[in-house]
């Protein structure tokens, strides 16, 4: 047992040395980085979509995925400059992948990075790409006991993104444990609920993202 985590240990410290290097790329532009981490079919492509067609910023995405560049080619179909990275089984993007794609991309012409990380809740929270802060994403559907199951993610995330709340009527999704289990793990963590087919909670999360690039272009 010692040893796999001996060799844990061993890749983060490698992959560190990048995430330190595009943090400081990033910084040096005022380029605010979110990493959003969910579950697939949560809904994270679908809030980048909706964030490009309302933000009156500039943004970028790099989209992770196991497989296919589908995700990103919804993007790109916006005028978005999406890049695809392919995990080809592996669970989580890592920093050295990032440092790899941003040097590629016209910085200068970008307030925001979006990574959309591999689906999934537990092996992309243990990994620093860089980024500002994460943002979970959960669906009404997948259940309200999430917090506590993955306690990891929403307990270091800046912020929580609630998606399909239009379903809440027609899923058992129980708001007041999910609430309470939260407070529970990260009392202050902004809940926005979004319904991207009506809009509802939209505005909230754009406000958001403004108010985190006017924040870090002062910091910077």
């Amino acid at each position: 047992m010692s040893e796999v985590v001996l060799l844990k240990q061993s890749v983060m410290v490698a992959d560190e040395k990048y995430a330190s290097l595009v943090k400081n790329e990033l910084k040096k532009r005022g380029i605010l980085f979110v990493n959003i981490i969910g579950s697939p079919g949560c809904g994270k492509t679908t809030l980048l979509e909706e964030t490009a067609k309302h933000g009156k910023f500039r943004m970028a995405v790099i989209e992770g995925d196991i497989e296919t560049s589908r995700d990103a080619e919804r993007l790109a179909a916006l005028g978005i400059n999406a890049y695809q990275i392919n995990t080809h089984g592996g669970c989580h993007l890592e920093a050295h992948t990032i440092d790899r794609v941003i040097k590629e991309m016209p910085l200068d012409d970008i307030d925001v990075l979006f990574v959309e990380n591999v689906g999934n809740l537990v092996c992309p929270a243990e990994f620093d790409l860089g980024e500002d802060f994460k943002i979970a994403v959960l669906s009404t559907p997948e259940g309200a006991d999430k917090p506590l199951k993955y306690p990891l993610l929403f307990a270091t995330s800046h912020a929580i993104v609630l998606t399909k709340t239009d379903l809440l009527p027609y899923v058992r999704f129980d708001v007041q444990m999910f609430m309470e289990d939260l407070s529970s793990i990260n009392p202050l963590v902004p809940v926005i609920k979004v319904d991207l087919i009506n809009g509802n909670g939209l505005n909230e999360w754009i406000e958001f993202i403004v108010q985190k690039i006017e924040e870090k272009r002062k910091i910077d």
